[in-house]
Parts: C-alpha cells; sequence; structure tokens
C-alpha cells in the first residue's frame, strides 16, 4: 500500500513536469495579446436608430468576415447598447486602412444606363476574385476584379446583356453600358460587346495596385452592410505595456511565485509540497483553458488570473489550517485530515461562489475588458476549486498511507506548540 501510494504521487509529479515541458511552447505560441500589451486599432460604429436586433447580427457578421480578410489574430467585435459596433484589432497599425475596409456599406448593384434600372445586385454574386491582366496597356488597367454570379445574377445579367446588343446595335453606342456601382458610385462602366451568358463579368480600371482590388474582392465576399454604419471613434491604441515591461513584469511573477512557495513550505513543511504542486496545476489548467477558449490576453485578464491563484492560495491555506487544529487536539494524521477536509469544506466553497456569483453578473451585465476579467474570473474558480479540495486531497491521502506525512511535525504542529509554550 504504501509503495503504491508513493508511486502514484510521483507518476502524478512526473506527468505535471512533463506538462510543463510540453505546454509551456504550446501557451506562448497561442497566446493572443490585446490592444493594450500589443497596441493595434480601435473603432467604434454607430448604426441608425431603430436598427432592428436582426440587422445588427448581420452587421456583426460582415464585419467579422472583414476582419477575418485583415488576416487579424483574435479581433474583437462586440455589441454596446442597441445601436453600436465596437472593434479592436490588435497588432493592426493601419487605421486608414482598416476603417475603410469595416465601415465601407459595400453595396453593389449593376445599373443599365438606358433605363437606370438595376440589373442585379450583391446578394446575387457568388465570388469575387483579384486578378491581373499582363496584356494591360493602361498602368491602371492592369488590376482587376473578376466576378461570378449565382443562377438567378448570371440570368438576370444574360437577359439584360442580350436586350442591349439587341436594342443597341452599334458597340460604342453610350447607352449600351452596364453601370458597376459601389454605394451608389461608378467604379466601372464597361460597353458590352455581346452578350454575356456564362455568369461572369469584371471590374477593371482604376486599380493603382493589386492590394486595392484584393480589398475590393475582399469586400464584395464578405457582403454588403444592411445599413449605413457612422465612424463615431478611430483610434490607433499605443501598447500600454512595451516588451521590456512585459518581460520584467513576468520576471516579477516568477520571483514572486517563489517567494510564495518557500513561505507556504516554511509553514506547512512537507504538506507544502502539495499546496505548490496545486498552484502548478490550476496555472497549467487555468492557461490552457484560456488558449482553448482563444482568450485574448489583455490587463484585465491577468488581473483576473491573479486574483483567483490567491483564491486558489488561499482554499490550499484555510484547509491545512484547519487540520493543524485538528492535529493540535491529539488526533491522528489520518483522522486530523479527513477533518480538516470537512471543515474547511463549507468556508472554502462559501467564499468562492460569492465571487463566482459575483462573477456570473459581471458577465452579463458588463462588456468588452470587464467580460474578460469575469470570465477568467469564474473559469479560475472553478478550477481552484478542483485542484484544492480534489487533487490536494488525492495525493495528501496517498502520501499518508505512503507514510510520508503519517506524522503531525512534518505539518509543523510540534514547532508551533513549543512556540505557544514560550
Amino acid at each position: 500500500m504504501k509503495r503504491r501510494g508513493l508511486a502514484i504521487v510521483v507518476a502524478v509529479v512526473a506527468l505535471i513536469a512533463i506538462a510543463i515541458v510540453v505546454l509551456f511552447p504550446i501557451y506562448k505560441s497561442h497566446a493572443h495579446l490585446g490592444l493594450d500589451l500589443q497596441g493595434g486599432v480601435q473603432i467604434r460604429l454607430e448604426a441608425p436608430k431603430g436598427t432592428s436586433d436582426e440587422d445588427m447580427r448581420d452587421v456583426m457578421a460582415v464585419i467579422s468576415n472583414r476582419v477575418n480578410g485583415l488576416g487579424v489574430a483574435e479581433p474583437e467585435i462586440r455589441r454596446e447598447g442597441t445601436n453600436r459596433i465596437a472593434v479592436e484589432l490588435p497588432g493592426v497599425a493601419d487605421t486608414e486602412k482598416a476603417v475603410k475596409l469595416i465601415g465601407t456599406t459595400a453595396k453593389l448593384e449593376f445599373v443599365r444606363a438606358d433605363t437606370n434600372e438595376v440589373v442585379l445586385d450583391g446578394s446575387q454574386l457568388k465570388n469575387a476574385a483579384a486578378v491581373t491582366n499582363d496584356k494591360a496597356i493602361e498602368a491602371n488597367d492592369q488590376f482587376g476584379v473578376s466576378l461570378k454570379f449565382k443562377k438567378d445574377g448570371a440570368d438576370a445579367f444574360a437577359k439584360a446583356t442580350t436586350e442591349l446588343v439587341s436594342k443597341f446595335p452599334t458597340g460604342r453606342d453610350p447607352q449600351r453600358v452596364i453601370r458597376i456601382e459601389l454605394d451608389g458610385q461608378p467604379i466601372s462602366s464597361p460597353f458590352i460587346q455581346e452578350p454575356i451568358t456564362n455568369g461572369e463579368a469584371s471590374i477593371s480600371g482604376g486599380f493603382e495596385s493589386m492590394e486595392e482590388a484584393s480589398n475590393l474582392s475582399m469586400l464584395l465576399n464578405s457582403g454588403a452592410l444592411p445599413v449605413k454604419l457612422d465612424i463615431i471613434e478611430q483610434n490607433t491604441v499605443g501598447a500600454q505595456l512595451g516588451p521590456d515591461a512585459i518581460q520584467k513584469s513576468i520576471r516579477a511573477a516568477i520571483i514572486g511565485s517563489i517567494l510564495l512557495a518557500l513561505l507556504i513550505l516554511v509553514l506547512y513543511v512537507r504538506p507544502g509540497i502539495i499546496a505548490c504542486l496545486s498552484l502548478i496545476l490550476y496555472a497549467l489548467l487555468l492557461a490552457g483553458t484560456l488558449i482553448l477558449i482563444k482568450s485574448t490576453i489583455t490587463l484585465q485578464v491577468i488581473a483576473a488570473f491573479l486574483l483567483s491563484v490567491g483564491m486558489a492560495v488561499d482554499a490550499n491555506v484555510l484547509i491545512y489550517e484547519r487540520i493543524k487544529e485538528e492535529l493540535r487536539q491529539g488526533k491522528t494524521v489520518r483522522v486530523a485530515t479527513k477533518a480538516g477536509f470537512e471543515k474547511a469544506f463549507r468556508t472554502v466553497i462559501d467564499s468562492n461562489v460569492t465571487t463566482l456569483i459575483a462573477g456570473v453578473v459581471l458577465i452579463i451585465l458588463g462588456t468588452g475588458e470587464i467580460r474578460g476579467f469575469a470570465i477568467t474570473l469564474c473559469i479560475g474558480i472553478i478550477i481552484s476549486l478542483f485542484t484544492a479540495i480534489t487533487f490536494t486531497r488525492f495525493i495528501l491521502n496517498h502520501l499518508i498511507s505512503s507514510g510520508i506525512v503519517a506524522k503531525p511535525e512534518f505539518y509543523g504542529v510540534r514547532r508551533v506548540a513549543k512556540e505557544e509554550g514560550k
């Protein structure tokens, strides 16, 4: 029994050590820093008053598609109030480009020049792609956007081009044109040489670079915004903590953790090692959960992380102090441990549940950074309850069975008793 208990403890310690070595590089490569840690662009947009919830959901979906087209890692898009949307783009430096791509309505229409009738619109577009024209004579004709229509769009386009060719036999007749308009502004006015029945078209001319053509194709693929948005705020946000400050913060956290571990070991001797293992496991699980849910690491998230670490330490302290109280009454280590966990359980649960309730309220009512803080805090509390109550008890019982912490003095009780007798 003693060997089995010791073997289980050694196996758990080995697994935690392996997890640290294996998971640390993964955490480092997959952690996404927020605006306050790496800087970026912050934009706030406002829809007209009275915009329906359905339209606001569509707006957020379109903006999300456009932001994904920018290649931004872990952007934050959130609704504020009834008709405002905040967009945070960590790592983006070009505010003007971001505003143009996100705030443009991008309402695409094909309009007959002879009747000003809208032949088809962006909703009938299947795909848009930026292309190059190596045979272009003019510089601004080198880049363009090829368009492919859905079946209803292809049919409508074929009908309109066939009618124009039949109605205006002269190829260069100014009426034999279908204007391509974006947000009511003509961006291309091609002459229709012959009926176009293959469901394809192109926009050429006016693009100074491949990037401009790519931006337009991205806008068209993401779809048009259902309502016009006004830009009410746009900022380029600098990182509040530079790389040097972040490194110093990490160093300070490591030093603080070492000092905390030493204090726990001094107070609780051998069981203090279990408390340290419990805290290491807690940090691994919390960091892993934040990476898994793709949480953006901000100063608020770090603050919640540290607060929940403090609560995890507090839970271990409560449990060990109750065990020491039982040992001072002359109980055996096994009996004292069982009684200590039972007496500390309600206190630990009460203190954590009250904080958890406050965190849930912040998640429901809060926005942005407040929700990030609250989510991290709630996850941390749940994990700390597991590590303090389940993991610590499991390891401690096996160490007692193996004889490693089977004597009261291993908890520092004898030393406390002497100090009290002075």
